[in-house]
């Protein structure tokens, strides 16, 4: 028998990983996505590109995901969905009604195999091999913190914030504004790609020094030409403040650092100087350069100086980072894909005869989805 008869006998599943500002696709057991686009869709009737997630109606919500799902199949990845199988990540605290119209495009619409839905944190953490670890998720449009102990996730102290990418290209806005620079030049996409090649996170004594009003020396100054239209400057102080908002100090205590720590002190005693050793960050926010060292400057100096901390951990506490394999925002994706060369896309996924029956997917809050059997 030829060798492609035995190899490619079966069709290797799809990986999705749809996020609010760009989706990742690609096949299982492959180690980069095949692409990443950003999360918008080309529509039928007008062919105008719109945003996936803006929508009325849930009918105008299905016809755009089939839009989406249908450029995805046939113009990136070029296969038919037609009796695949898909494995999608997604948040354990999504939404339920992105996950029902999902996969009611993906079994009614395109015929497919099979979904499994996977959550996006332990996941992630699957990368490593590594039982136990907080996953601190920084994405678009919110931030969150999900730990894991012995590959169980503890819902209970799960944190989030809604601040992420789209928040940093609006403090990026107003302080380039404040410098002069005109508004028409700062799309969204030029104050991504500056956020990206210019801008870094500082240490944590020039952050208090700014803090008090005592600016050190800025960085250099850096130009920065948009296409043909014009050469910018983003100032040293613009590039070292923008992340800025990631670690601001307020009543709400809800800065990233303090949601590291209320997450491991939502844990059980025991667990806790495990997690603290074992955090992993990841998300297209995290790539940014001295994030994982000013991280865990703040997070030593909370632990030091103060008292509420002082008192819930004890001992001499330090704090240890996982470095990513790969990019930090394809960490989900990875996963995902490990994921879908194993047995559990058999065993795990919904079928499509089981979801003609119920018309509906199951979820880890519904009592009947989670009953013992006999």
């Amino acid at each position: 028998m030829p060798l492609y008869e035995t190899v490619m006998q079966e069709k290797p599943p799809v990986v999705l990983d749809i996020g609010t500002a760009y989706t990742k696709l690609g096949f299982a057991a492959e180690a980069y996505p095949r692409k990443i686009i950003p999360t918008e869709y080309i529509s039928s009737a007008n062919g105008e590109s719109k945003k996936l997630f803006n929508y009325e109606t849930l009918q105008e919500f299905y016809d755009q995901m089939v839009d989406f799902l249908q450029m995805i199949f046939f113009k990136y990845l070029l296969v038919s969905p037609k009796d695949r199988k898909i494995v999608i990540v997604e948040n354990v605290y999504g939404q339920t009604v992105i996950r029902e119209t999902l996969a009611k495009v993906l079994f009614r619409h395109y015929e497919v195999a099979s979904v499994l839905y996977v959550p996006s944190h332990m996941i992630a953490l699957s990368t490593l091999a590594v039982p136990n670890g907080v996953i601190v998720d920084m994405g678009y449009a919110e931030t969150t913190v999900m730990p894991v102990f012995s590959g169980v996730q503890i819902m209970q102290a799960f944190q989030d914030q809604k601040y992420g990418g789209r928040d940093i290209h609006e403090v990026l806005k107003c302080l380039l504004l404040k410098e002069g620079i005109d508004s028409h030049l700062l799309t969204e996409e030029v104050l991504e790609d500056i956020k990206v090649r210019t801008c870094f996170i500082t240490k944590l004594s020039r952050a208090h020094a700014y803090a008090e009003n005592n600016p050190p020396q800025a960085p250099p100054d850096v130009q920065y030409p948009i296409a043909d239209k014009a050469i910018i400057t983003v100032p040293g102080h613009v590039r070292e403040e923008a992340f800025e908002i990631f670690f601001e100090e307020n009543n709400d205590r809800d800065s990233l650092p303090h949601l590291i720590l209320k997450a491991i002190l939502g844990c059980p005693l025991d667990v806790r100087r495990i997690l603290c050793e074992n955090i992993f960050v990841v998300g297209g926010s995290s790539i940014v350069m001295g994030l994982l060292p000013r991280l865990k400057e703040e997070l030593q100096y909370l632990v030091a100086n103060d008292k509420e901390y002082q008192k819930r951990l004890h001992g001499d506490i330090i704090f240890k980072f996982h470095k990513c394999l790969g990019r930090a925002n394809i960490a989900a994706w990875l996963g995902a894909s490990l994921c879908a060369s194993t047995d559990l896309v058999n065993s795990r996924s919904l079928t499509k005869e089981a979801y003609m029956r119920f018309e509906r997917v199951p979820d880890w809050i519904c009592l009947d989805d989670n009953r013992v059997n006999g």
